[in-house]
């Protein structure tokens, strides 16, 4: 059964709890003179006391809503200034909004706990109408807090294990990482690929826990030993790293896909800085297509579809929920493997069966 969200608190609850008039609540907080400094002390600490914060928005004060939606991302900030996919992925959802004449609040943060607490502000502010959110995490408590505060949200992206319990204005919107990796392994399989290495993202998220185990399935399917994941935040900095570990190993893979654009393009600089050739020595794949995927040499291939639509999607569907449609859950399409120069059969001599140490993580 739907829960009723919490009311938010008033000048009026504060003027009741503290004793005293609403004029004398409001000169308080705004710093007026008009009330003794211990009346202010009292007042202060009463809408501490309650949760009150205030509205930062007139149209939230007549009761209209705030035109705005919120995104918040529980990322390290370094790697989103050159994060391809998430500079689309906003540019889609800006797009959407602005045809409503909506507002996109954005806050980077430092953890999950942090964008919690940023929601539970901006509820108490009237700061936002709903929220789109990203990441989708193994026992995720974003979805159930939203609920409770009352907030309309789309999660982009699926959670890790079964779907959680259905929310009265929560939506979903995902597409297929299982698929997309089978895919990425077809194709180097294909060309005769047995020793894979995946440089992965961050391991908390859904998406990469979903990519690292089809990745664990099909090596056993496929019966290849030499298959493994290592896990990154997503920079160049850790990607590199991570593929200079990969390629001087006692057998270094002969195929590395990277989880983003801009692991890829360091991977490319790290194979080149040892001597390798790319691809005639070693094979490269990006999960996000991208302008720098499509130009550096060579072209690498990788996973392409339209992210703008994607994010216009996003918030067409959030849009939706504010207009009090029924909250679904929604598969988008599956993004597409584009070969291009970066990916070709290994060099000749290697042992096609593959040895070595189980195939696994890092």
């Amino acid at each position: 059964m739907r829960r009723t969200p919490p009311r938010r608190p008033t000048i009026k609850d504060i003027a009741r709890r503290a004793g005293v008039s609403e004029s004398a609540v409001s000169f308080a907080l705004n710093g007026r003179p008009g009330v003794s400094d211990a009346t202010r002390e009292r007042v202060r600490r009463v809408a501490e006391q309650l949760g009150w914060q205030p509205s930062t928005a007139a149209r939230a004060l007549s009761g209209e809503g705030a035109a705005t939606v919120g995104l918040v991302l529980a990322r390290p900030a370094r790697t989103l200034g050159v994060e391809s996919f998430f500079l689309q992925l906003v540019s889609g959802i800006q797009e959407a909004l602005a045809a409503r004449r909506f507002g996109l609040l954005f806050q980077v943060v430092e953890d999950l706990g942090a964008e919690c607490a940023v929601y539970r502000r901006w509820w108490a502010e009237r700061r936002v109408d709903g929220l789109l959110v990203v990441d989708p995490r193994a026992e995720d408590p974003r979805p159930g807090l939203l609920d409770e505060l009352g907030l309309p949200a789309v999660v982009v992206g699926a959670p890790d294990g079964p779907p959680g319990p259905p929310y009265a204005a929560i939506s979903t919107l995902w597409a297929d990482d299982t698929a997309a990796m089978t895919s990425i392994i077809d194709h180097l399989h294909t060309l005769g690929h047995r020793r894979i290495t995946h440089i992965a993202g961050l391991p908390e998220l859904a998406h990469t826990r979903r990519r690292m185990a089809c990745l664990r399935a099909e090596a056993a399917r496929r019966e290849l030993p030499d298959v493994r994941s290592v896990t990154t935040d997503y920079s160049d900095a850790q990607g590199a790293e991570a593929t200079r570990r990969a390629l001087t190993g006692p057998r270094p893979p002969t195929a590395i896909v990277y989880d983003n654009d801009v692991m890829a393009v360091a991977g490319l600089a790290v194979a080149a800085e040892r001597g390798l050739s790319v691809p005639a020595d070693v094979s490269v794949v990006a999960w996000d297509d991208s302008a720098l995927c499509r130009n550096t040499h060579p072209a690498l291939t990788s996973l392409t579809r339209d992210t703008p639509a994607f994010g216009r999607r996003a918030a067409e569907h959030l849009l939706s929920l504010l207009n009090g449609a029924p909250p679904h859950r929604i598969q988008d399409a599956t993004p597409t493997l584009l070969p291009r120069a970066s990916t070709a059969p290994p060099p000749r001599g290697e042992d096609p069966a593959g040895s070595g140490a189980p195939h696994g993580e890092t």
